[in-house]
């Protein structure tokens, strides 16, 4: 059967003008860190992959480079992804940020932008990165390519520890 009314579609649109003010606003990192920092924001849970991003941290250090990876949000695997990080001896470079209601400032002042879900519809957060013209690595979710031209506005890869870590390697060391 047909549908009674038409159905519309309304997209989000990115006010990237409205987050560039509220970046100015806010306040960002204040840690002084003066190495490159990886910023991903989404639910401390299995579905966002954040458990890859310690893995994929650690891997990095051990390859020598400088580099802090900053989340922003919060959620059931807190615990567990602080205790991961210990773990590896990953000490202040994995930094739970825990919620920011102004996450602008942090988008703003980031060196690179990873989303390593391991399923999302259209992920809202990489669209806010593209927002600041950041480097993104995402993983090949469901909404990915709707934002993302692989090898060309950011990195789409599988959802794996390896090709995460290869795909943020590459932009680190060709920025």
């Amino acid at each position: 059967q047909g549908l009674s009314r038409p159905v519309v579609c309304f997209p989000h649109f990115l006010d990237a003008k409205g987050y560039a003010e509220k970046a100015r606003a806010g306040k960002g990192f204040l840690d002084g860190y003066r190495g490159t920092r990886i910023l991903s924001v989404g639910r401390l849970c299995e579905q966002k992959g954040f458990d890859l991003a310690v893995a994929v941290l650690a891997r990095l250090v051990r390859a020598g480079h400088d580099v802090r990876w900053y989340v922003i949000g919060v959620g059931d695997d807190e615990q567990k992804l602080r205790e991961a990080a210990a773990a590896a001896g990953l000490g202040e470079r994995f930094c739970l940020l825990g919620v920011q209601t102004n996450p602008y400032p942090f988008f703003a002042g980031c060196d690179l932008y990873v989303q390593p879900s391991r399923y999302e519809g259209y992920c809202l957060t990489v669209a806010e990165a593209r927002a600041f013209a950041k480097p993104i690595v995402c993983t090949d979710f469901a909404g990915a390519r709707e934002q993302i031209v692989d090898g060309c506005t950011g990195l789409i890869v599988p959802c794996d520890e390896a090709r995460i870590y290869e795909a943020v390697t590459r932009l680190l060391d060709e920025p």
